[in-house]
C-alpha cells in the first residue's frame, strides 16, 4: 500500500508509516476476520481526540482572553463536533485510503461520516506519536485555520441561572435564591427588578420585562462579579 500521495496532501511525512496505516484501519477489519489481535484505529482515535482538544483549548484560551470556561467550551464544541471532523476527513480524501472490511466497503463505509471523523482523529494521534506534540499542533492549526479565523468572540451565557447554580454549588450545597424587589411602569411596559442571594448575602440585582428576564439578568451580573474574584 503506497501512501505517498496521502502524505503529500497532509503536508506531513511519516517516519513510521505503520502508524499512518493503523490510523486508516477501520474496526470492521477486525470484526470481519473474527481475530481479536488485529489492530485498528480506535486507540489512535482516543489519543487524537485528546491532542486535538488540548491544541484547540490552548488556542481559544489565547484568542479570547476575556471569555470564561462556558463560552470557550461551546466554541471548542463547534470546532470538534462529529460533522466538522468528518468534513476534515473528507477534505483530505481519507475515505479513499481507508482499510475496510469487504462488507463495510460495499455498504458505503468510505463516505460514512463516523468513519471519516474517526480516521481524522486517529490521524492526529498517529502524527503525535510519530512527530511529537509540536508536529501535531502545527498540522491541527493548518487544518483548522479557516474555521478558527472565522470564529467570533464566544457567545454570551446561554443559561445564566443554571451556570450560576453550578458555580455556587461547587462551593456550597445551598442553591441561589431570587427575590422580587419591585415592579414599575405601566401595565403595557412593566420593568421587573430582582435580587439573587446566596448564603444570606445579596450577590447582584437585575432588571427585565418579565420576572424570568430579571432573574436571568441578576444571574449574569452575579456570575460576572464572582468570576472577577
Amino acid at each position: 500500500m503506497s501512501l505517498a500521495s496521502l502524505q503529500k496532501r497532509l503536508g506531513y511525512q511519516f517516519r513510521d508509516e505503520s502508524l499512518l496505516k493503523l490510523a486508516l484501519t477501520h474496526p470492521s477489519v477486525a470484526h470481519e476476520s473474527g481475530k481479536k489481535d488485529i489492530q485498528h484505529n480506535q486507540r489512535l482515535e482516543f489519543l487524537g481526540d485528546a491532542v486535538l482538544g488540548l491544541v484547540l483549548s490552548r488556542e481559544l484560551y489565547a484568542k479570547f482572553p476575556g471569555s470564561y470556561e462556558g463560552p470557550l467550551t461551546k466554541s471548542r464544541a463547534k470546532l470538534v463536533n462529529r460533522k466538522a471532523l468528518a468534513e476534515h476527513g473528507r477534505s483530505l480524501d481519507l475515505g479513499a485510503e481507508l482499510i475496510l472490511s469487504r462488507g463495510e466497503d460495499a455498504s458505503g463505509g468510505r463516505d460514512r461520516p463516523s468513519a471519516l471523523a474517526d480516521a481524522f482523529e486517529a490521524l492526529l494521534g498517529a502524527i503525535f506519536l510519530d512527530g511529537g506534540f509540536e508536529a501535531a499542533r502545527r498540522f491541527i492549526l493548518v487544518q483548522f485555520d479557516a474555521q478558527f479565523s472565522a470564529l467570533a468572540e464566544p457567545a454570551g451565557i446561554e443559561n445564566p441561572k443554571g451556570e450560576l447554580q453550578e458555580l455556587l454549588q461547587a462551593r456550597s450545597p445551598a442553591a441561589p435564591e431570587y427575590q422580587m424587589v419591585s415592579i414599575t411602569g405601566p401595565d403595557h411596559d412593566r420593568v421587573f427588578e430582582c435580587t439573587v442571594h446566596h448564603g444570606g448575602k445579596e450577590l447582584a440585582r437585575g432588571q427585565g420585562k418579565s420576572k424570568k428576564a430579571a432573574e436571568s439578568d441578576a444571574a449574569v451580573a452575579a456570575l460576572e462579579k464572582l468570576r472577577k474574584k
